[in-house]
């Protein structure tokens, strides 16, 4: 019992031992991560199409909820640009954008989702974070990064465009260009220019003048404030808002109000295939990135806990007002490098995002959106991956076409589509591959006991024998082929062959169409007058074939060793 609750409520774990070295580590990494993720609330609140402060919403209570049932020690979790993006094309199809009916529906979301999840992780289904291919998760990511960016040139030019997929996105933009607003587009573009400055240009600067190069780089991540103050005071001092430039306008002050969410069960319907990929997607990454920080320091992440955690954390921002959130790539490696030790980080770090909402949101109004959307811009170009389309093209093209189709339909379909035509593309291709397993004819290496494919080595083959290595576990899609492929075999040869050996050193299942395929070739090549032997089995597919009479059946034996059947099978085809 003590071992279950454990592993429910982490924090009995890391509580144990906790000193004030973790104290102020944790301290530290709080302050820093709440610097940099109060820009980016209220960012992807604007690009979910949502008010600011449901962003700031968004980054308290989820975080508290986290640091509870969360297995990883440095995660932090939040509002993110990919799940922002499908949660106001989701939410955008049931309701206008702006409208009451948005934000519930939003809010909605959230809930469904952490639902979703906290039932997924009382299952047990961590092992979806395997499901999803790396190519197709980094093909969606990167298109989806692509939409993002594009999608906030609105806002960097005070343009009205909208659109969900790269054509129409081009098209509106292109429409509107001409009625840009000159001081947005200065405001935004000088804001672009400054944080992609930034990223790789402020830590060398503050090295040089005596900062170390662990300070230098976590004050280069505050740049997104520096922006914002600035921008505000120019806003403030010129009135922007007399200048015609779009601002974030009236943000309530105060925490969020605890409330239950709708319960629209035909709204629920309307949003449920989306809340699924929402949950889906943003489980793989989170987990992805909570499993890559855990191994720097020998810790262990459960895929199944995060699933509940993570989903407690949707319910958590669904009852204050929030939207979708998961983990966070740029904010937990910041987490990290700060010198979190624990998820104590994260609940300081919800106080001050607590005492941002309480304090600073009067002087938020004054903030150009141009300004958001300059950070939204330069922090979703980390997410596009165009090398991953030259390795795959290198190294795989089966992994090179889900990548591609998962981009292209991302691109001109829309997010949602794009991640379920990656996901079908990822197992059509995995069928077709597996359909046709690498089936080689191979022979004894001089002088030793293994067996290498004839085409590639020089190899002691015998007339009476030809040895089979099948490089694929057997089952439904491909126990027609194999078949074919040993007819093949078969009539290729002349009447000395006498044996078959299926080498089954990769074979790890064989199911019953199968097994049943094998029957039937065993009863062809008797009839034939040739013997079909099995060498190299498996444990758990031996068992399964002597729970059936197959073995009764074979013509041949079953062989622990290639080499011992060719020993064993050699002397009757040499006399």
């Amino acid at each position: 019992m003590s071992q279950w609750l454990r592993g429910l409520l982490p924090p009995l774990e890391w509580l144990r031992g906790y000193n004030r070295n973790a104290l102020a580590s944790d301290t530290l990494a709080a302050v820093i991560v709440t610097i940099m993720l109060i820009p980016q609330s209220l960012a992807y609140a604007l690009l979910a199409g949502l008010p600011a402060e449901m962003g700031l919403y968004a980054s308290i209570l989820p975080l508290l909820a986290y640091a509870i049932f969360g297995s990883s020690r440095t995660l932090s979790v939040g509002p993110v640009a990919v799940v922002s993006l499908m949660t106001a094309t989701a939410v955008g199809k049931v309701a206008a954008t702006g409208s009451l009916g948005y934000a519930s529906a939003a809010i909605a979301m959230a809930l469904l989702s952490g639902a979703m999840l906290i039932g997924m992780g009382l299952l047990r289904f961590g092992y979806l974070a395997n499901l999803l291919s790396h190519p197709v998760v980094s093909g969606f990511i990167t298109a989806s990064g692509i939409i993002i960016a594009l999608s906030q040139l609105r806002h960097i030019l005070g343009i009205q465009a909208h659109g969900e997929t790269l054509p129409t996105l081009i098209s509106t933009l292109w429409m509107q260009l001409w009625a840009f607003n000159g001081v947005t587009l200065i405001t935004g573009t000088a804001a672009l220019i400054f944080l992609f400055w930034v990223r790789s240009g402020l830590a060398p600067l503050l090295c040089r003048v005596g900062f170390s190069a662990s300070a230098a780089g976590m004050l280069a991540k505050a740049g997104p404030v520096l922006v914002i103050i600035v921008t505000t005071l120019a806003s403030i001092a010129l009135d922007y808002q007399t200048l015609g430039v779009a601002l974030v306008g009236t943000v309530p002050r105060g925490l969020p109000a605890f409330s239950i969410p709708t319960m629209d069960f035909a709204l629920w319907s309307e949003l449920a295939v989306s809340a699924l990929l929402i949950s889906v997607i943003g489980f793989v990454e989170s987990v992805s990135v909570g499993k890559t920080l855990a191994a720097k320091r020998r810790q262990r992440v459960d895929a199944n806990q995060e699933l509940v955690a993570l989903g407690a954390a949707n319910v958590a921002s669904a009852v204050s007002g929030g939207f979708p959130v998961t983990g966070g790539f740029s904010r937990s490696v910041v987490n990290f490098d700060a010198g979190a030790q624990t998820q104590l980080a994260s609940v300081l770090t919800a106080g001050g995002i607590a005492g941002a909402a309480l304090l600073l949101t009067p002087v938020l109004y004054f903030l150009p959106k141009a300004t958001l959307a300059a950070t939204i811009i330069v922090a979703v170009t980390s997410l596009i991956d165009f090398s991953l389309i030259k390795l795959a093209w290198r190294y795989s093209r089966t992994d090179f076409i889900a990548v591609m189709v998962t981009i292209l339909s991302t691109l001109f379909f829309g997010v949602e589509l794009g991640v379920l035509c990656g996901i079908l593309a990822s197992i059509s291709l995995h069928l077709h591959k597996t359909s046709q397993p690498h089936i080689a004819i191979v022979g004894e290496v001089p002088g030793t006991e293994h067996f290498r494919n004839i085409n590639r080595h020089d190899v002691i083959t015998y007339p009476s024998i030809v040895s089979l290595r099948i490089d694929e576990s057997l089952y439904f899609a491909n126990a027609g082929y194999m078949e074919s492929a040993i007819y093949a075999v078969i009539a290729e040869r002349d009447e000395r062959l006498k044996h078959i050996i299926l080498q089954c050193t990769a074979v790890n299942a064989i199911d019953l169409s199968a097994l049943e395929a094998l029957e039937a070739v065993t009863q062809r090549l008797k009839e034939q007058g040739i013997m079909l032997h099995l060498s190299e089995v498996k444990g758990p597919v031996m068992d399964a074939l002597e729970r059936t009479d197959f073995l009764e059946h074979l013509s041949g034996q079953v062989f622990l060793s290639q080499h011992q059947a060719c020993e064993a099978l050699k002397p009757v085809t040499e006399s």
